[in-house]
């Protein structure tokens, strides 16, 4: 099992981004005794609070608890490095974010309102219904203005790393592999894996790139 994961970690890294993405709540951190915010690293002028960390790891580890049941368990977790992983994940995605600022790529309130107001659940009966949405951000312990700044956040990612993956291509070494096999349909979903292959490893490296010259500090005891 653990090389079966480990061999669709492309696949499940795009799921981290999108599961973490969904709940993360910047500058918002639990509370010791003293009333000191509990922060497990910084990214620049941002903050990844523990209370955000810990209820992102359980999303995580819920997610891989629903695809492999009872045999994804701690002792896997430890093995995958998971805690590890999911702060990455969010460190990763404050240095993008970090880098649409600077490049002044942002969302329009337009487009904010467009995204909400196609999202399924929100919708009923294939239109976006106001109580609908009021009524499930309350269900999450959510106002609108919490969710929409999120949401916003998504969509400025996601605006950032398709900018960098226009930057990516498949060489012809990449699709050799293609090219020996005889069924097109198969040809088509190696061709297309490897894209999406060459575009994540594209917006990896240039996150690592850009963390050169952000400052970047860790408190791993609030994880161990």
């Amino acid at each position: 099992m653990l090389r079966l994961m480990r061999k669709h970690a492309k696949y499940f890294y795009v799921l981290f981004f999108v599961v973490i993405l969904s709940f993360i709540f910047w500058g918002v951190g639990t509370v010791d005794k003293t009333g000191t915010p509990e922060f497990v690293a910084e990214v620049g002028k941002y903050k990844i609070s523990a209370e955000d960390y810990w209820e992102t790891y359980d999303r995580v580890y819920r997610f891989y608890r629903e695809i492999y049941k009872d045999k994804f368990d701690e002792d896997m977790a430890k093995k995958l490095n998971l805690k590890e992983t999911v702060l990455n994940s969010m460190i990763d995605e404050r240095v993008l974010l970090i880098a649409a600022q600077e490049a002044g790529i942002g969302v329009s309130d337009e487009e904010l309102q467009e995204s909400i107001e196609h999202e399924p659940a929100f919708m009923n009966n294939g239109v976006f219904n106001k109580e609908i949405y009021v009524n499930r951000l309350r269900l999450n312990r959510m106002t609108p203005e919490a969710f929409e700044k999120i949401k916003r956040q998504e969509l400025t990612l996601t605006k950032m790393k398709n900018l960098i993956q226009l930057s990516a291509d498949v060489t012809d070494a990449d699709l050799q592999s293609v090219k020996t096999s005889g069924d097109e349909k198969a040809q088509k979903m190696i061709g297309q894996a490897i894209l999406s292959d060459v575009k994540d490893k594209a917006v990896k490296s240039y996150v690592e790139g850009l963390k050169k010259g952000i400052k970047i500090t860790v408190n791993e005891k609030l994880i161990s």
